[in-house]
């Protein structure tokens, strides 16, 4: 049995912490995180990989998107396999035209097992009406490109293409 800590990523605190059994997958975690915070899990999402920091890995999408039936997804991933350590970390991202974003943090693996699973154990906050706004900034990158080379297209006529 898992307890895993779930953070909605703004301002105010907003947290589940909720046990699951061992034995699903991601897909069957994916919806009980979407009912825990009041979703009903129809929309688009995905987990990603972390690491200690936080930092983006590995997506793992609710769907295979691609041709071979080797792609990962959440249906073909167990929550032990992907998450087998105490610590271990995803970012779910939920309906990714809102991007309702969390952390999700495996509290403590116990070996007794519980009936009635999943349960949510400690619910603290309420889910804003709207997703909070992302901010995405990129790295600036050093403007090393000369202008000069690019001179050479200058004399082409693109419109006769």
């Amino acid at each position: 049995m898992y307890k895993i800590r779930v953070i909605l990523d703004t301002k105010e605190d907003v947290l589940r912490t909720i046990l699951v059994e061992d034995s699903i997958n991601l897909e069957r975690l994916h919806f009980i995180i979407a009912e825990a915070f009041g979703f009903e899990g129809q929309e688009i999402a995905s987990f990603y990989k972390a690491d200690d920091e936080w930092n983006q890995g590995e997506e793992i999408p609710l769907f295979n998107m691609e041709e071979t039936t080797t792609s990962i997804a959440m249906q073909n991933c167990l929550l032990t396999e992907t998450l087998p350590l105490e610590n271990d970390k995803l970012i779910y991202v939920y309906d990714f035209l809102n991007m309702w974003t969390f952390y999700v943090d495996v509290v403590e693996i116990l070996k007794e097992q519980k009936e009635n699973l999943p349960q949510v154990i400690l619910s603290v906050g309420k889910i804003p009406e709207e997703a909070p706004e992302k901010e995405f900034v990129a790295d600036k990158l050093d403007d090393d490109t000369d202008d000069d080379e690019f001179d050479i297209f200058d004399d082409f006529d693109f419109n006769e293409y």
